[in-house]
């Protein structure tokens, strides 16, 4: 039996090429998830200008292996670009971040809350003042009286939308 001396260091090794290309391919997988943006979301981003112009290419190119040339490029600059702010944003507009699910989770609570206690728009609107509760009031009704007759839940949407411009969602952005 051989004895392990617990001195050691441990060596750290550099990535193994399957490492590297599966980080190349996760970095083009986010190239081909910015070429899918619209131009406006795009400049949102803030990307560097030469990512930004490729990826603008891209959109251009409709030659098969022209395009799997660009989309190579455009993962090489990838490398170049921290990404962890880009995939956070690309999460929340594909309504994917925790924090997303979690304000829309907020939202429905508060509706039902709305729908089965009386005292609850009376919070809601000392919380948000600006909100406008005689709108509020009648989709309450209706929600209900749709409920009762059982009728599409047309009130029951409207309030979620409302409910989506009264309380602001709250991001990590926000709080840099």
């Amino acid at each position: 039996m051989q004895k392990h001396d617990d001195n050691i260091e441990e060596i750290e090794l550099p990535p193994s090429k399957t490492k590297i290309k599966q980080q190349m391919h996760d970095l083009q997988g986010i190239g081909e998830q910015l070429v899918e943006l619209s131009s406006d979301r795009l400049k949102e981003l803030d990307l560097p200008e030469r990512l930004f112009d490729a990826v603008r290419e891209m959109k251009r190119i409709n030659k098969f292996g022209a395009q799997r040339r660009q989309m190579q490029f455009i993962g090489r600059l990838m490398r170049e670009v921290e990404t962890a702010p880009i995939v956070a944003k690309l999460e929340v507009w594909s309504g994917k971040s925790h924090q997303h699910i979690a304000w829309l989770h907020q939202i429905e609570r508060w509706r039902d809350r709305l729908l089965e206690d009386e005292s609850a728009l009376t919070e809601l609107l000392a919380d948000h003042p600006a909100a406008d509760a005689q709108r509020l009031r009648a989709l309450i009704r209706n929600a209900l009286k749709e409920k009762e007759l059982a009728k599409p839940p047309k009130s029951y949407r409207e309030i979620f939308q409302v409910l989506r411009e009264i309380l602001p969602e709250h991001t990590d952005q926000a709080a840099e």
